[in-house]
């Protein structure tokens, strides 16, 4: 007998008490691929005492065979609660497994205990159902080895508010073993030669790097030093400012770097000063640069008087990069972005 059902994503309402007292296996490595192991069903002829017996209290009817956890809503006090914390189903079904551990909990037994640990941590009220349909998952973890890993960041000087915010915007934070953190820390730090605090600083911006495969930080890391040619004193730069080029799409980056440096003649030291630019549309970038060029007012030299920094030339809405900028009329603008 497997964990669910043939011919459907959740287990039937016996093989939901069969499950009740297992638990997850180890996370760490990776908990969006592990694929878990069975449960084997126990014996309908099993004897059980009289104690058992008459403990066991008639419930009302459970649907039979269902491909969705909103079927049992009306028969699960725990779904009940979930869904009344805001933790939306729907969602929660799309991630492995995760209905059949929903199903397999007791809110009072297993869940209240985790919800007053989040609460703690500093995970808001109205946060709660959010954090849980993105990662139902810590529901099943072990509440010790969960304050061991709160413990752990404390320890390296993280306070309570950058916790608290870490763990909110990276739900999965705190399934990843003190190891493996500690490991994840080191290799941003040594591979980026970044100071303790500006690696704190770093993972506090963009916590999911701690979450993340290492796979692709690497690829981006090697594709800006081998191929877009940065030194490894403006990647450091570039990684620091701005975070999501660590795991941006290669392609984009490629693409954006090309524009900037081929086309419009931006050197890597200008390019290390403002990685923001990395991170705004390519199609944006073009077109005012196209028109600044039209107007003859693309000028990108610090050293000249009629300079545009990158910062002004992207992150400026359109009426004001107009006027300020490009000192033309918002209908000039449009008018030009006809003819392209």
């Amino acid at each position: 007998g497997s964990f669910s059902s043939p011919g459907s994503n959740l287990p039937s309402p016996v093989k939901q008490e069969q499950a009740k007292a297992e638990t997850l296996p180890d996370l760490n490595e990776e908990i969006l691929y592990e694929d878990w192991d069975d449960i084997p069903p126990s014996s309908a002829l099993e004897e059980i005492s009289d104690e058992e017996a008459v403990q066991i209290i008639a419930e009302p009817l459970l649907p039979l065979q269902s491909s969705t956890l909103r079927d049992y809503v009306d028969h699960s006090e725990t779904l009940a609660k979930l869904v009344h914390l805001g933790v939306d189903l729907f969602q929660v079904e799309k991630r492995q497994k995760a209905g059949q551990l929903l199903l397999t909990l007791d809110f009072e037994k297993d869940i209240r205990k985790i919800l007053l640990f989040l609460k703690d941590v500093g995970v808001e009220d109205n946060q709660l159902g959010p954090f849980l349909t993105k990662n139902p998952y810590i529901l099943a973890e072990d509440l010790e080895a969960l304050e061991t890993r709160v413990a752990y960041l404390k320890s390296k000087k993280f306070s309570e508010a950058e916790i608290a915010q870490m763990v909110s915007r990276a739900p999965y934070l705190l399934l990843f073993s003190v190891e493996r953190l500690d490991n994840r820390l080191g290799f941003f730090k040594n591979e980026l030669s970044l100071s303790v605090k500006k690696t704190k600083d770093l993972v506090i911006r963009l916590p999911r790097l701690l979450t993340g495969k290492l796979g692709p930080v690497k690829e981006n890391l090697q594709v800006c030093q081998i191929e877009l040619g940065f030194q490894r004193n403006e990647i450091q730069q570039i990684a620091f400012k701005t975070p999501k080029i660590l795991t941006a799409s290669k392609k984009r980056l490629r693409q954006t770097f090309d524009y900037l440096h081929n086309i419009m003649g931006i050197p890597h030291h200008m390019l290390a000063r403002f990685p923001q630019v990395f991170n705004s549309k390519l199609l944006r970038i073009k077109e005012r640069h196209m028109f600044l060029t039209f107007l003859g007012r693309a000028q990108y030299d610090p050293a000249q008087p009629s300079y545009i920094s990158l910062d002004q030339l992207v992150s400026l809405p359109d009426e004001v990069f107009c006027t300020e900028i490009a000192k033309a009329s918002m209908q000039d603008f449009e008018k030009f972005l006809k003819t392209i």
